[in-house]
């Protein structure tokens, strides 16, 4: 029997959550439902089983109620596990409840999410805190001289990512800062979780799964570009999109 005096029967601490922002622009399910299937490719295994957070705020006002919960079952059936509601209007709150979902009341993040489908949009972000992270000179890193295994995911909050091992498929990184791998990048990455526009993904070898910057994100459904995987590239946001650009110092002038 555990000593009472010694072991706490409950321990609440503060731990970072990273969620997946679905943002509706439509409320017909079959829509949403075909989207999903496209942008998925109709891989099982897209999503995994990560928490997702769904925003209402593009919708129009006037048009018909959403079905919750067809609407969460649509999103297990991706492996998405919804569990809150943003941008709500509070007429909606009592309704949202009753199907176990909480009310996000945090600010919306910035726009423009890339996605392979029109009619559902997707942003990878951390669920808290969402204040962007304002570039600075000397952020602080964390190093990982280790292999990232497939289904570990490793969070470098406030700071830059090293990795000097492969990030395997099914891995995912995601730092609020710029992320550094000095081996083979085939999972997912995220960089600057926290709304930092700045931040940047580099890789010696190019050939990942997701790739993120600030929240707007590109997969690879039909593989990595040829003229750019197995070499060194770095991953940036320009403008509202993700641009790819290989390193190669002998090209530099």
């Amino acid at each position: 029997m555990q000593n009472s005096k010694t072991k706490k029967p409950i321990e609440i601490k503060i731990s970072t959550v990273v969620a997946v922002s679905v943002i509706l622009h439509i409320a017909e399910l079959p829509v949403l439902a075909a989207a999903l299937d496209e942008m998925t490719g109709g891989a099982p295994d897209f999503f995994d089983d990560e928490i997702a957070v769904i925003d209402v705020g593009a919708l129009d006002p006037a048009a018909a109620a959403l079905d919750w919960a067809a609407l969460t079952d649509l999103l297990k059936s991706h492996h998405l596990n919804p569990m809150a509601v943003r941008n709500a209007p509070a007429e909606l709150h009592s309704d949202i409840k009753a199907h176990g979902m909480s009310i996000d009341a945090v600010t919306t993040p910035r726009a423009g999410a890339v996605a392979s489908a029109p009619a559902i949009e997707m942003m990878a972000e951390p669920a808290k805190p969402e204040a962007p992270v304002a570039p600075t000179a000397a952020m602080a890193a964390m190093i990982v001289d280790t292999p990232v295994r497939a289904g570990q995911r490793i969070y470098a909050r406030g700071a830059d990512l090293i990795i000097t091992a492969v990030v395997n498929n099914g891995a995912e990184v995601i730092a609020d800062g710029s992320i550094h791998i000095y081996a083979p990048l085939r999972g997912r990455a995220l960089a600057g979780a926290s709304g930092n526009p700045d931040a940047r993904i580099f890789a010696m070898v190019m050939e990942p799964e997701l790739v993120s910057i600030a929240g707007i994100y590109r997969t690879f459904e039909n593989g990595f570009p040829q003229d750019l995987g197995q070499h060194p590239a770095q991953v940036r946001l320009v403008g509202d999109k993700i641009e790819i650009v290989a390193l190669n110092p002998a090209s530099r002038s």
